[in-house]
């Protein structure tokens, strides 16, 4: 039996420009782990199976294409303990699915290299080949060009997930981006992005970065107003979350934003 954590992300930044011709939207984001996690159970089985999750379709398709890739039937038992709440901007599934591969991976005879399980993860969702590689990354194209970015790791977070909040899907999310004209001024947002980030040296320093380009919440004006030095939504949401200086603080913030949905208090984590 393997185990891993598999990683809540933040999207520290998302900057959105126009539909591709894959139909994915061109992005650069700043992606960065915290140690909220599901946990992730494997082994090889008689046959594919994944419980834990009723709803679960990306472990199932990342292992399908793992076994087609390496010429082997998909003979593999998961299990899935959730804590990341499903479709709340924190790439959990994205992040399921890429531990799931990689655990599946260590049990072949010839494991595949980095580079094609991460070309895999990206069949899967953008998100997933990120969870694939520590440290927080700026991911490009369609998110699943990575650099690493040596960013500071040294505050709190508070994670909101907001109390009705009904997330419509991904697809619903980029349509209705498309139909504002949200790409209009791309260039210069991305600009934007990548001079503050050559700029942060302390966690305050990331409160420069431009706001997410995809969803907004009043909610983050609440967490700044109670000491977030930066709220803002995660993907295309719905949970919102504030960086905190201070323990203390964060803790407050939690405590006062109770009552407006479910709350975690979490830190910035570096390897998967």
């Amino acid at each position: 039996m393997r185990r891993a954590p598999a990683t809540a992300k933040l999207n520290l930044a998302l900057v959105v420009g126009p539909r591709r011709d894959d139909g994915r939207h061109e992005v650069v984001t700043v992606l960065q782990r915290v140690d909220l996690a599901d946990r992730v159970e494997l082994e090889t089985g008689p046959a594919l199976r994944v419980t834990g999750f009723a709803d679960d379709t990306l472990v199932v398709r990342a292992l399908e294409l793992l076994a087609a890739e390496a010429a082997v039937d998909p003979c593999w038992s998961v299990r899935l303990h959730k804590r990341i709440p499903v479709a709340s901007g924190l790439g959990g599934g994205s992040s399921d699915a890429a531990t799931a591969l990689r655990l599946a991976n260590e049990t072949l005879g010839r494991p595949l290299p980095p580079d094609r399980l991460a070309a895999l993860a990206a069949q899967v969702g953008a998100d997933a080949p990120f969870f694939l590689e520590p440290g927080p990354q700026l991911g490009r194209g369609d998110g699943t060009e990575l650099t690493p970015l040596d960013l500071p790791q040294d505050y709190w977070v508070v994670l909101l997930n907001p109390n009705g909040a009904r997330k419509e899907s991904s697809a619903a999310v980029y349509a209705e981006f498309d139909e504002r004209g949200g790409e209009d001024g791309y260039a210069d947002r991305r600009e934007a992005l990548v001079a503050a980030l050559a700029r942060v040296r302390r966690p305050r320093d990331l409160a420069a970065l431009p706001p997410n380009d995809l969803a907004a919440s009043p909610l983050a004006d609440e967490l700044r107003a109670l000491g977030a030095f930066r709220a803002d939504v995660t993907g295309a949401g719905p949970v919102v979350y504030g960086l905190f200086h201070h323990r203390d603080a964060a803790v407050d913030a939690q405590r006062r934003l109770a009552a407006a949905g479910e709350t975690w208090l979490t830190v910035p984590t570096w390897y998967f």
